[in-house]
């Protein structure tokens, strides 16, 4: 009885441990690697102290595909994929579901913001060389994604089954066509028709709901553990690892949870009330986000005035169309995508950010930019003479970034590196 006594008395005997420390004290003992899987990506892993604004588009980028998951698995619901239904189910959505119409944009508005995060995530990149030595494997699992993603928006680009899906899709497809000796077979392979039909929507139902989503979340997670592996880039292009200090932790790191988790959180919010103001306000964005025509039925008989893909292929789709010859604008359409790849082994300068390098690169990327921007204004419009000359100026420019690199990096005149990151409190 007095041991009993003394055990309940406030201050004596054992201390009942809190019910979150025994919840974590019985996950651990049954999956000891979760835990230090957490300290490893989150609570333990230290991210230079310099990060800026420009590294807030990672993890929105992270936000957005959460986002379009879920709002994917809700649509589906009530969607069918079928060429007599899939219209007025998407009609149904959005007059008759509760909250269909917000869901539904939602995932259309989430798609171009997935691309605008993308793109901003990509320069971020080239501006501070995070494809240099030693992370060449993080880009290449970036690109990987970046493809996966096009192929993902395209194949969803269809399900609504609108009448500009239903010619932009069958325009992409048949330039699959100018592949000599197979074009003809890869394309019906393809459509798994003779035409856009009934059968190609159910395939590429299958591929945007589930191979390309499980494909993703297989790179993003690979793209993550590529990353930790070798450290966070940072504006200076400096490796915090060199200097440590007394625990073996880098001098000019901090760990990640909670100081880039909370710093990550204003990002998010400005995000949300960016995207917010869209989504009640604009979510056709005057015809860039969702096209006029396709709020029409699918008719194989009414060509669209101006076929042309969303906002975010126009680039390419400038490129494509600035060539005479299809096969070869085809070629270039890929090349210039693929070129990306090739960036770690392009690039031979010996140091990283813009900030370290000469007047050539900022040049070069300055040109760059304005290119791709130039070039996705011009694939929205209805071509002329003058446009596809001035496409053809703006490829040539976009094209000679990439294959000249080598060259202007190799003699463009750099700066001292310094041997510990530049930080400034704010």
């Amino acid at each position: 009885m007095s041991a009993n006594i003394q055990g309940s008395a406030p201050g004596q005997g054992a201390v009942a441990k809190p019910r979150s420390s025994a919840l974590m004290d019985w996950i651990n003992a049954r999956a000891p690697r979760l835990q230090r899987f957490m300290r490893e990506h989150l609570t333990e892993y230290y991210a230079p102290k310099n990060f800026n604004f420009w590294y807030y588009f990672g993890s929105l980028a992270l936000l957005v595909l959460v986002l379009q998951i879920v709002t994917g698995i809700f649509l589906t619901m009530n969607y069918k994929p079928s060429a007599t239904e899939a219209f007025a189910s998407v009609e149904y959505i959005m007059r008759d579901v509760d909250w269909g119409w917000l869901i539904r944009y939602m995932h259309s508005t989430g798609a171009s913001a997935f691309f605008i995060v993308v793109y901003l995530h990509m320069f971020r990149g080239l501006m501070y060389g995070s494809y240099k030595n030693p992370r060449e494997l993080v880009w290449i699992f970036g690109m990987l994604i970046y493809v996966a993603l096009m192929a993902e928006a395209f194949f969803g680009y269809l399900l609504p089954w609108g009448n500009m899906s239903y010619w932009g899709a069958q325009v992409i497809v048949s330039l699959f066509g100018a592949i000599p000796g197979i074009g003809d077979a890869l394309t019906e392979w393809i459509r798994g028709d003779y035409y856009i039909s009934d059968i190609t929507l159910n395939r590429f139902f299958a591929l945007h709901v589930i191979a390309l989503p499980l494909a993703l979340v297989f790179l993003v997670i690979a793209h993550l553990l590529a990353l930790h592996e070798v450290g966070s880039n940072n504006p200076d292009g400096v490796d915090i690892k060199k200097v440590k200090g007394p625990d073996g932790h880098p001098v000019d790191g901090i760990p990640f949870h909670p100081y880039y988790t909370v710093k990550d959180l204003v990002g998010v919010v400005v995000f949300a009330a960016l995207f917010s103001c869209v989504l009640f306000f604009a979510p056709e964005m005057g015809g860039y986000f969702l096209e006029h025509a396709n709020f029409d039925a699918a008719d194989s008989l009414k060509t669209p005035e101006n076929i042309a893909p969303v906002w975010y292929f126009t680039p390419f789709y400038a490129i494509l169309r600035a060539v005479p010859n299809k096969l070869l604008g085809v070629i270039l359409m890929g090349v210039a995508v693929v070129a990306f790849f090739f960036l770690p082994w392009l690039d031979r300068a010996k140091v990283k950010s813009i900030r370290y390098r000469g007047w050539l690169f900022k040049a070069f990327l300055f040109a760059f930019a304005v290119s791709f921007l130039a070039l996705g204004y011009l694939g929205l419009q209805h071509p002329t003479p003058a446009l596809t000359n001035a496409a053809r100026v703006f490829s040539a420019v976009y094209f000679a970034f990439f294959f000249l690199m080598p060259w202007y990096t190799r003699i463009d005149p750099t700066k001292p590196v310094p041997d510990r990151v530049t930080y400034h409190a704010h």
